[in-house]
């Protein structure tokens, strides 16, 4: 943690916004006073359960996939 007057943080604010995306807490202080305190944001949590290809190598999808049990199928809908 770091202590900058607000002239130099005005000045380098970018380099010290920089600095706190890095995970660094800057106080920002008037006179010698700490008036503010500039510090990382928690990065959210992706929920990655709803994303395409979550489930990638879990299982195994049959080749003959789309023609299994097609037969029992035509016969239903044929009446057979």
């Amino acid at each position: 943690m770091s202590t900058v007057n607000i002239h130099d943080a005005k000045t380098h604010f970018s380099r010290l916004v920089e600095r706190a995306a890095n995970g660094e807490t800057v106080i920002i202080a008037k006179a010698g006073k700490p008036i503010a305190k500039l510090v990382p944001l928690e990065q959210p949590v992706v929920d990655t359960s709803k994303r395409f290809g979550g489930l990638r190598g879990q299982f195994k999808i049959p080749d003959d996939f789309d023609r299994m049990m097609e037969d029992e199928i035509a016969e239903m809908f044929n009446g057979k």
